[in-house]
Protein backbone atom coordinates (compact mmCIF):
# COMPACT_ATOMS: atom_id res chain seq x y z
CA UNK A 1 0.00 0.00 0.00
CA UNK A 2 0.92 3.85 -1.17
CA UNK A 3 -0.85 6.66 -1.71
CA UNK A 4 0.69 9.79 -2.36
CA UNK A 5 -1.87 13.54 -2.00
CA UNK A 6 -0.44 16.99 -3.33
CA UNK A 7 -2.21 19.70 -1.59
CA UNK A 8 -5.15 17.23 -0.54
CA UNK A 9 -5.78 16.08 -4.36
CA UNK A 10 -4.34 12.47 -5.23
CA UNK A 11 -1.55 12.70 -7.65
CA UNK A 12 1.00 10.28 -8.98
CA UNK A 13 4.06 12.29 -10.01
CA UNK A 14 5.40 16.45 -9.17
CA UNK A 15 6.31 19.09 -11.30
CA UNK A 16 10.02 18.02 -12.74
CA UNK A 17 11.09 21.42 -11.90
CA UNK A 18 9.59 21.52 -8.06
CA UNK A 19 12.81 22.76 -5.79
CA UNK A 20 12.22 19.49 -3.21
CA UNK A 21 13.43 16.80 -6.15
CA UNK A 22 15.85 19.68 -7.82
CA UNK A 23 17.92 20.95 -4.56
CA UNK A 24 16.09 18.84 -1.44
CA UNK A 25 14.65 22.14 -0.62
CA UNK A 26 12.05 21.32 1.51
CA UNK A 27 10.96 19.24 4.96
CA UNK A 28 9.36 16.21 5.94
CA UNK A 29 7.75 14.24 9.17
CA UNK A 30 6.63 10.56 9.09
CA UNK A 31 4.32 10.22 11.50
CA UNK A 32 3.11 6.93 13.26
CA UNK A 33 -1.08 6.63 12.59
CA UNK A 34 -2.04 4.75 15.37
CA UNK A 35 -5.98 3.74 15.90
CA UNK A 36 -6.89 5.92 12.85
CA UNK A 37 -4.60 9.36 14.62
CA UNK A 38 -1.29 10.64 14.21
CA UNK A 39 0.56 10.13 17.12
CA UNK A 40 2.48 13.25 18.32
CA UNK A 41 1.03 15.25 16.24
CA UNK A 42 1.87 18.68 17.93
CA UNK A 43 5.44 17.74 17.92
CA UNK A 44 5.06 17.14 14.04
CA UNK A 45 3.82 20.11 13.51
CA UNK A 46 6.04 21.95 15.70
CA UNK A 47 9.51 20.51 14.12
CA UNK A 48 7.45 20.83 10.52
CA UNK A 49 6.64 24.68 11.06
CA UNK A 50 10.42 25.75 12.91
CA UNK A 51 11.76 24.00 9.51
CA UNK A 52 10.07 25.74 7.16
CA UNK A 53 10.65 28.79 9.07
CA UNK A 54 14.89 27.94 8.77
CA UNK A 55 14.62 27.64 4.94
CA UNK A 56 12.06 30.64 4.78
CA UNK A 57 8.84 28.80 3.02
CA UNK A 58 5.53 29.05 3.85
CA UNK A 59 3.93 26.05 5.18
CA UNK A 60 -0.02 25.91 4.88
CA UNK A 61 -1.90 26.50 8.07
CA UNK A 62 -1.96 23.64 10.47
CA UNK A 63 -5.82 22.85 10.32
CA UNK A 64 -5.04 22.73 6.31
CA UNK A 65 -2.29 20.21 6.83
CA UNK A 66 -4.33 18.18 9.25
CA UNK A 67 -7.45 18.12 7.13
CA UNK A 68 -5.65 16.89 4.04
CA UNK A 69 -4.08 14.13 6.28
CA UNK A 70 -7.31 13.31 7.33
CA UNK A 71 -8.28 13.36 3.75
CA UNK A 72 -5.73 11.04 2.90
CA UNK A 73 -6.66 8.35 5.73
CA UNK A 74 -9.98 8.67 4.52
CA UNK A 75 -9.53 8.05 1.01
CA UNK A 76 -7.43 4.63 1.34
CA UNK A 77 -8.93 1.46 0.05
CA UNK A 78 -6.54 0.04 2.66
CA UNK A 79 -6.51 -0.15 6.40
CA UNK A 80 -4.94 2.75 7.72
CA UNK A 81 -5.57 2.45 11.24
CA UNK A 82 -2.36 1.53 11.81
CA UNK A 83 0.16 2.97 9.14
CA UNK A 84 2.47 5.74 8.29
CA UNK A 85 1.82 8.75 7.06
CA UNK A 86 4.88 11.32 5.68
CA UNK A 87 4.11 14.89 5.01
CA UNK A 88 6.63 16.71 2.87
CA UNK A 89 6.70 20.73 2.42
CA UNK A 90 9.00 21.50 -0.43
CA UNK A 91 9.83 24.95 -1.68
CA UNK A 92 7.56 24.60 -5.14
CA UNK A 93 8.60 25.43 -8.36
CA UNK A 94 10.79 28.56 -8.87
CA UNK A 95 13.47 29.70 -11.45
CA UNK A 96 16.70 27.88 -12.05
CA UNK A 97 19.34 28.07 -9.93
CA UNK A 98 20.05 27.87 -6.02
CA UNK A 99 18.09 31.10 -4.93
CA UNK A 100 14.99 32.03 -4.72
CA UNK A 101 12.92 34.75 -3.60
CA UNK A 102 11.28 34.27 -0.41
CA UNK A 103 8.89 33.40 1.39
CA UNK A 104 8.32 30.33 -1.38
CA UNK A 105 4.74 29.06 -1.89
CA UNK A 106 4.89 25.63 -0.99
CA UNK A 107 3.91 22.30 -2.59
CA UNK A 108 2.59 19.85 0.02
CA UNK A 109 2.76 15.94 0.07
CA UNK A 110 0.89 13.58 1.98
CA UNK A 111 2.08 9.79 1.55
CA UNK A 112 0.57 6.50 3.30
CA UNK A 113 2.74 3.45 3.91
CA UNK A 114 1.93 0.14 6.04
CA UNK A 115 3.29 0.23 8.95
CA UNK A 116 6.17 -2.80 9.90
CA UNK A 117 6.16 -3.71 13.73
CA UNK A 118 9.05 -5.10 14.66
CA UNK A 119 9.36 -8.55 16.65
CA UNK A 120 8.86 -8.45 20.47
CA UNK A 121 12.65 -9.95 21.09
CA UNK A 122 13.69 -6.23 19.59
CA UNK A 123 12.17 -4.63 22.76
CA UNK A 124 13.00 -7.42 25.00
CA UNK A 125 16.63 -8.34 23.78
CA UNK A 126 17.84 -5.26 21.99
CA UNK A 127 19.04 -4.47 18.55
CA UNK A 128 22.38 -5.26 17.07
CA UNK A 129 23.87 -1.82 15.68
CA UNK A 130 27.29 -1.04 14.39
CA UNK A 131 29.57 2.34 13.96
CA UNK A 132 29.09 3.66 10.51
CA UNK A 133 32.31 5.10 8.77
CA UNK A 134 30.19 8.31 7.44
CA UNK A 135 30.43 11.29 9.00
CA UNK A 136 27.58 14.35 9.93
CA UNK A 137 28.73 17.81 9.14
CA UNK A 138 29.04 20.40 11.81
CA UNK A 139 27.76 23.72 11.92
CA UNK A 140 25.12 22.78 9.56
CA UNK A 141 22.49 25.59 9.13
CA UNK A 142 19.67 23.20 9.50
CA UNK A 143 20.21 21.16 12.17
CA UNK A 144 17.81 19.63 13.99
CA UNK A 145 15.13 19.92 10.87
CA UNK A 146 14.25 17.08 9.04
CA UNK A 147 15.07 18.54 5.51
CA UNK A 148 14.91 17.01 2.17
CA UNK A 149 19.14 16.99 1.96
CA UNK A 150 19.62 13.35 3.40
CA UNK A 151 22.51 12.64 1.97
CA UNK A 152 24.96 11.21 4.74
CA UNK A 153 22.07 9.20 6.41
CA UNK A 154 21.51 7.84 2.98
CA UNK A 155 24.88 6.58 2.91
CA UNK A 156 25.30 6.16 6.63
CA UNK A 157 22.05 3.11 6.37
CA UNK A 158 23.92 1.86 3.29
CA UNK A 159 26.46 0.66 5.46
CA UNK A 160 24.30 -0.47 7.96
CA UNK A 161 22.42 -2.42 5.63
CA UNK A 162 25.50 -4.32 4.05
CA UNK A 163 26.55 -5.50 7.72
CA UNK A 164 22.72 -6.14 8.40
CA UNK A 165 22.59 -4.33 11.39
CA UNK A 166 19.65 -3.02 12.63
CA UNK A 167 20.65 0.62 12.76
CA UNK A 168 23.98 2.71 12.00
CA UNK A 169 24.98 4.87 14.81
CA UNK A 170 26.93 8.47 13.67
CA UNK A 171 29.55 10.78 14.23
CA UNK A 172 29.86 13.72 13.38
CA UNK A 173 33.65 15.51 11.60
CA UNK A 174 35.00 16.10 15.16
CA UNK A 175 34.05 12.51 16.55
CA UNK A 176 30.98 13.47 18.09
CA UNK A 177 28.16 10.68 18.62
CA UNK A 178 25.25 12.47 16.84
CA UNK A 179 22.06 9.96 16.32
CA UNK A 180 21.61 6.92 14.01
CA UNK A 181 20.80 7.69 10.61
CA UNK A 182 17.28 6.86 11.47
CA UNK A 183 16.99 6.94 15.16
CA UNK A 184 18.30 9.40 18.22
CA UNK A 185 20.30 8.07 20.61
CA UNK A 186 20.40 7.91 24.78
CA UNK A 187 22.96 6.11 26.39
CA UNK A 188 23.66 5.64 30.67
CA UNK A 189 27.11 5.74 32.19
CA UNK A 190 27.16 5.55 36.10
CA UNK A 191 23.80 5.68 36.35
CA UNK A 192 23.67 8.79 34.27
CA UNK A 193 21.96 9.12 31.18
CA UNK A 194 22.79 11.34 28.49
CA UNK A 195 21.49 12.10 24.64
CA UNK A 196 23.60 13.64 22.19
CA UNK A 197 23.47 17.59 21.32
CA UNK A 198 21.76 18.10 18.17
CA UNK A 199 22.32 21.93 17.37
CA UNK A 200 25.17 21.36 14.90
CA UNK A 201 23.91 18.36 13.28
CA UNK A 202 21.81 15.08 12.93
CA UNK A 203 17.85 15.87 13.70
CA UNK A 204 15.97 16.60 17.06
CA UNK A 205 13.37 13.87 16.33
CA UNK A 206 9.70 13.97 18.09
CA UNK A 207 10.55 10.62 20.09
CA UNK A 208 13.44 11.96 21.60
CA UNK A 209 11.51 15.04 22.63
CA UNK A 210 8.43 12.72 23.71
CA UNK A 211 11.18 10.36 25.82
CA UNK A 212 12.67 13.66 27.81
CA UNK A 213 9.32 15.00 28.20
CA UNK A 214 8.34 11.57 29.84
CA UNK A 215 11.26 10.87 32.09
CA UNK A 216 11.70 14.51 33.26
CA UNK A 217 8.06 14.50 34.40
CA UNK A 218 8.80 11.61 36.68
CA UNK A 219 11.79 13.26 37.90
CA UNK A 220 14.53 11.53 36.18
CA UNK A 221 17.19 13.97 34.48
CA UNK A 222 18.48 13.73 31.46
CA UNK A 223 21.71 15.37 30.30
CA UNK A 224 22.29 16.61 26.92
CA UNK A 225 25.74 17.23 25.33
CA UNK A 226 28.42 16.15 23.89
CA UNK A 227 29.54 12.77 24.36
CA UNK A 228 32.57 11.00 22.82
CA UNK A 229 32.99 7.90 20.73
CA UNK A 230 34.87 6.51 23.69
CA UNK A 231 32.14 7.39 25.92
CA UNK A 232 29.77 5.86 24.45
CA UNK A 233 31.86 2.57 23.79
CA UNK A 234 32.10 2.36 27.70
CA UNK A 235 28.19 3.27 28.26
CA UNK A 236 26.53 0.47 30.61
CA UNK A 237 23.53 1.28 28.70
CA UNK A 238 22.29 2.53 25.29
CA UNK A 239 18.57 2.61 23.48
CA UNK A 240 17.32 4.27 20.14
CA UNK A 241 14.22 6.17 19.83
CA UNK A 242 12.16 7.29 16.91
CA UNK A 243 8.77 8.38 16.26
CA UNK A 244 7.76 4.90 14.86
CA UNK A 245 9.11 2.08 17.21
CA UNK A 246 9.62 4.06 20.26
CA UNK A 247 12.13 2.80 22.29
CA UNK A 248 14.63 0.06 21.41
CA UNK A 249 17.56 -1.20 24.22
CA UNK A 250 20.76 -1.83 21.94
CA UNK A 251 22.57 -5.23 23.08
CA UNK A 252 25.76 -4.16 20.97
CA UNK A 253 27.77 -1.78 18.48
CA UNK A 254 30.50 -3.84 16.58
CA UNK A 255 32.31 -6.04 19.13
CA UNK A 256 30.94 -3.39 22.27
CA UNK A 257 28.26 -5.38 24.40
CA UNK A 258 25.60 -3.54 26.16
CA UNK A 259 22.69 -4.45 28.82
CA UNK A 260 19.54 -4.28 28.70
CA UNK A 261 19.11 -2.23 31.99
CA UNK A 262 16.92 -0.41 34.68
CA UNK A 263 16.89 2.98 33.33
CA UNK A 264 16.15 1.88 29.83
CA UNK A 265 13.11 -0.57 30.81
CA UNK A 266 12.11 2.56 32.70
CA UNK A 267 12.29 4.52 30.03
CA UNK A 268 10.36 2.22 27.76
CA UNK A 269 7.64 1.76 31.01
CA UNK A 270 7.09 5.24 31.01
CA UNK A 271 6.70 5.74 26.88
CA UNK A 272 4.07 2.94 27.17
CA UNK A 273 2.22 4.40 29.39
CA UNK A 274 2.28 7.61 27.52
CA UNK A 275 0.82 6.46 24.57
CA UNK A 276 3.55 4.17 22.62
CA UNK A 277 2.05 0.99 23.13
CA UNK A 278 5.03 -0.84 21.23
CA UNK A 279 6.83 -0.29 24.24
CA UNK A 280 4.78 -2.03 26.44
CA UNK A 281 6.82 -5.42 26.99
Amino acid sequence: MSAWFRDGVACESIPIDDRGLQYGDGVFETIAIRDGSPRLWRYHVDRLVEGCKCLRITPPAETVLRGWLEHALRSSAADVADCVAKIIVTAGVSQRGYGRLSPSEANTLVGLFPTMPLAADAYKDGVETILCRTRLACGSATAGFKTLNRIEQVLARSECLAAGAFEGLTLDAEERLICGTMSNVFIVSNKVLMTPSVERSGVAGVMRRHVIDCLEAAGISVQIGDITEQEFNAADEVFLCNSQFGVLPVRSCGAHQFGVGELTRRAMALLAGNGIGECAV
